[in-house]
């Protein structure tokens, strides 16, 4: 045996904890169970912050005065003789009494077993609970070893811990300690940060750059949480914080990210099995036989088995067959492409096509068409569009068809019409209609169109170019009558009518027919989570909110987004669009952090979207901003989207966006710099005095703007009558949001000209009306003259009354609002810490509330922040002592 004066004592000792690193506490909580469980497993990739996590447990234990030995292997270790000298070593740290002579050296079944029997007699002796952390267990190869420590294992006494971090899963079995309940076991699905750590790892280590929650996310989605490269980013951030405008490019591109790729993960493998992993990283993700036709290598299942054990940054992915897919992560994988793009691009371009006929096959279109693209294979992906069962085209195929698109020949595209017109449909959701336009006026001179077949083709995309342009009138002009699409078209023709039209309707103030639009398209199950089917549900929603009742929105719009989500992901066009309303409902309602979140990292909302969608996004992020930011940084960003606008003939979303920037002027007390914008607005609206449909609001804005523009200069009159014609408008066109809005200014004026009868009236109208729309915002967002008037009027309403309630609930919003109270908390944080007094998990919570697990880690995170603490204990106290909770 190795004598104690010849070991490395540094490999008793963990490593710092690093200063920048973030406490891990949902998987500390999971390590808490060690203290009822024999071995604890923690199992992931290089970089996945094991040893951190480790060191954060037993700094933990320890304030517990627990008795914890550490002990770092390495590739020296790997034989028994070594191993079990510092194990030993290791044991008699923790107070196990042990002879430095027990023989190891060629170890037979029988010396293994007194081995094993010494130090289950020592430990046993012991009066205390005692922990061994064994980290870097991959390093331990020989056999014996790994009989060695089943056996202690299997026999070890009751107080003796054992917690084993590895890169792969050791060769050990814990089947039946499993079933006793005593195994913990964390893997690479558990071990990346989730989104609530990604922000407070970047808080901490960038806090000078104050990242948005768009770039929170972005980067978490880039990384998919994982530390190394996470830490890599801060690193690249530092040095050049500039680099923030290309995030995108941050990670796969750094070169100490490369280097530790190359030297940590890739150096040590078989060339076999490190060509094999270059090759099939050009699939997204891939399973054995999709491996083995893309490689030409029949031992893919194998070596795909071995890149799972060894956790080579590859993770098993849902799928709706039995035989497992597996993704690499996505950073690494752009790693390996790139490997194998600098060696043989010539050989990248079959392998694609390899790709894209095994996929072919299995009619997994989008996958395969995005292959044949990139493999050249035009003709092919053309063929493949065409021949496929329509109901398998989604959404999600916009970006491999516009690819496409842009490559073929004018001549070729028009000699399929079908694909044709599905491509301009691309082009238009692309926020790119005059390309659509130009491409129908081509073939229509082309002699296109004459099949009756095409009509309502024709006219979708004619209405899908309208809705684009804000021309909601010529929509209607288009589709209303008959809509019936042919029964095996693609799905986006076969449900958009429908969706258009609606939107239509509503913009017009026939909400009624909007929803006999919906109630009337006939959705199978089958199609129920087909992308395009989704956006057309999301027109109800839409609706809704077109109309102001944000309550039916809500219960509507929720379930949709979780729906898009779960069936085509966070960026999905499906999930946008509900993402989008879903904001709109959670800012009117004051839950101001979970509308910040669900607009996180979906800046194409406010870019690409239909209009309506970019102006309500724009609207929602503005008054967001001004509540967690500043009025300056406010108008600076609306001005950015003014711009956007107007370079796109938006004249609509332009009018919101003059709007809202003299709304917020007026409300900072800066009248004098408003002039400019309301000219514009004015303007604007002579130019759209006759319009009809969506850009009639744009008058009716400048009517709104010229009302508070007067009230702010005490004329009252005259801003009556401006809110005379707004409340018209609302009223013709069912916006019952606008007109509680022209309602609410028109009882501030009544009130300003001493008319408290006319004002009170007025008043209790919008308030009944507003209590049955869910309304929020709307009521706080008009300051301090509407508060003095609803404070006044809390004695005219019953106790018993609906109202009251509403009323209390407003007044003390805005109170909390008014006394910027660090500490004072929303309704739905106070929820959220009244039950985590009940030691509830966050999982319970979630389902207790019917929120996502993600939205209540969200909100302790803020809870723990205003109340200036770090734990759940310190909250409940606070909480105890003010009150919330008993």
């Amino acid at each position: 045996m190795l004598s104690d004066k010849l070991l490395v004592t540094t490999k008793f000792a963990p490593p710092r904890i690093s200063a920048q690193s973030i406490s891990r506490q949902r998987l500390l909580d999971e390590l808490k169970r060690m203290e009822h469980c024999s071995v604890g497993l923690v199992v992931g990739s290089p970089g996945f912050g094991k040893t951190t996590l480790l060191m954060q447990w037993r700094q933990a234990m320890m304030k517990e005065r627990s008795e914890i030995a550490w002990l770092s292997l390495s590739v020296e270790d790997k034989h028994l003789g070594s191993f079990f000298a510092y194990l030993l070593a290791a044991l008699q740290r923790l107070g196990v009494p042990l002879e430095n002579d027990i023989p190891m050296e060629g170890a037979s079944g029988e010396s293994v077993d007194s081995m094993v029997a010494a130090i289950v007699e020592g430990a046993a002796a012991v009066d205390k609970e005692l922990y061994l952390i064994l980290d870097d267990y991959q390093y331990v190869t020989d056999p014996r070893a790994h009989r060695f420590m089943q056996k202690l294992l299997d026999h070890g006494p009751a107080n003796l811990h054992f917690l084993i971090a590895s890169r792969s899963v050791p060769p050990l079995s814990v089947s039946r300690l499993r079933l006793m309940g005593q195994v913990v076991e964390l893997d690479c699905a558990g071990l990346p940060f989730d989104l609530a750590e990604t922000r407070a790892f970047l808080d901490l280590n960038l806090s000078a750059l104050k990242l948005t929650a768009e770039e929170v996310h972005l980067i978490h989605d880039l990384t998919s949480g994982w530390p190394a490269s996470l830490q890599l980013i801060v690193l690249l951030l530092r040095g050049r914080p500039e680099a923030r405008k290309s995030l995108r490019d941050l990670g796969w591109r750094s070169d100490d990210l490369q280097t530790y790729l190359a030297e940590d993960v890739i150096a040590h493998l078989p060339e076999e099995l490190a060509a094999f992993m270059e090759k099939v990283s050009v699939c997204r993700r891939f399973n054995a036989s999709l491996a083995a036709a893309v490689t030409a290598n029949d031992q893919a299942a194998q070596l795909l088995q071995r890149l799972e054990e060894e956790n080579l940054l590859i993770f098993r992915v849902e799928a709706d067959d039995r035989q497992p897919w597996y993704r690499f992560h996505p950073l690494f994988s752009e790693f390996l492409a790139t490997r194998l793009e600098r060696r043989d691009i010539v050989g990248v371009a079959e392998l694609h096509r390899r790709a894209s006929r095994w996929l072919a096959e299995r009619k997994l279109l989008a996958e395969a068409v995005r292959h044949a693209t990139l493999g050249g294979d035009l003709e092919f992906a053309a063929e493949l569009i065409e021949r496929s069962a329509p109901v398998t085209w989604g959404l999600d195929q916009v970006g491999p068809l516009l690819r496409l698109l842009d490559r073929l020949p004018q001549d070729v595209l028009f000699s399929r019409p079908r694909l044709f017109f599905i491509g301009c449909l691309a082009y238009v959701l692309t926020a790119r209609p005059a390309k659509a336009e130009s491409w129908l006026e081509a073939y229509l001179r082309s002699g296109g169109g004459q099949d009756p077949e095409d009509s309502l083709r024709l006219r979708t995309v004619q209405a899908a170019i309208a809705i684009q342009r804000d021309d909601s009138e010529r929509i209607i002009e288009l589709l209303e009558g008959d809509i019936h699409p042919l029964a095996d078209d693609y799905s986006v023709m076969r449900y958009g009518p429908s969706a258009m039209l609606a939107i239509a309707y509503s913009a017009a103030g026939r909400h009624a027919d909007a929803l006999r639009c919906l109630d009337e398209l006939v959705i199978p199950d089958v199609d129920r989570d087909d992308e395009m089917a989704l956006v057309a549900e999301g027109a109800r929603t839409q609706s809704y909110l077109h109309a102001g009742r944000v309550v039916e929105a809500e219960r509507f719009g929720s379930d949709l987004l979780a729906r898009s989500v779960a069936a085509h992901g966070h960026r999905s066009i499906s999930a946008y669009l509900a993402a989008a309303s879903m904001a709109e409902v959670y800012c009117e309602t004051d839950r101001i952090d979970e509308a910040r979140e669900v607009l996180a990292n979906r800046v194409g909302l406010l870019q690409w979207a239909m209009p309506d969608t970019m102006m309500r996004a724009t609207l929602c992020r503005a008054r967001l901003d001004l509540l967690q930011e500043s009025p300056d940084a406010t108008l600076a960003f609306l001005e950015r989207q003014e711009r956007h606008f107007r370079n796109i003939g938006l004249s609509r979303a332009l009018a919101h966006c003059l709007a809202e920037q003299v709304r917020i002027l007026l409300a900072e007390g800066k009248a004098g710099d408003i002039g400019d914008r309301v000219e514009r607005l004015v303007e604007l609206g002579r130019e759209y005095q006759d319009a009809r449909g969506f850009l009639a609001e744009i008058p009716m804005l400048a009517a709104l703007t010229r009302a508070r523009v007067l009230q702010a200069g005490n004329s009252h009159e005259e801003s009556l009558e401006q809110l005379r014609l707004v409340r018209e408008f609302a009223r013709e066109h069912q916006r019952a949001q606008l007109d509680v809005t022209a309602t609410l200014l028109m009882a501030i004026a009544e009130s300003q000209l001493r008319r408290q009868g006319n004002s009170q009236a007025l008043l209790g109208e919008a308030l009944e009306r507003g209590r049955e729309l869910g309304l929020v915002r709307t009521f706080i967002d008009e300051g301090n003259l509407l508060c003095k008037l609803m404070t006044a009027y809390v004695g005219k309403v019953p106790a018993q009354s609906p109202v009251a309630g509403y009323l209390d609930d407003l007044l003390a919003r805005v109170k909390r609002s008014d006394d910027g109270d660090h500490a004072s908390l929303s309704p739905r944080e106070i929820a959220i810490i009244q039950l985590v007094s009940q030691a509830m998990s966050n999982k319970r919570i979630a389902l207790a509330l019917n929120i996502s697990l993600e939205t209540v880690k969200w909100n302790l995170k803020n809870i723990y922040a205003k109340l200036g603490v770090s734990s759940r204990y310190d909250a409940m106290s606070w909480a105890r002592k003010h009150g919330l909770i008993r």
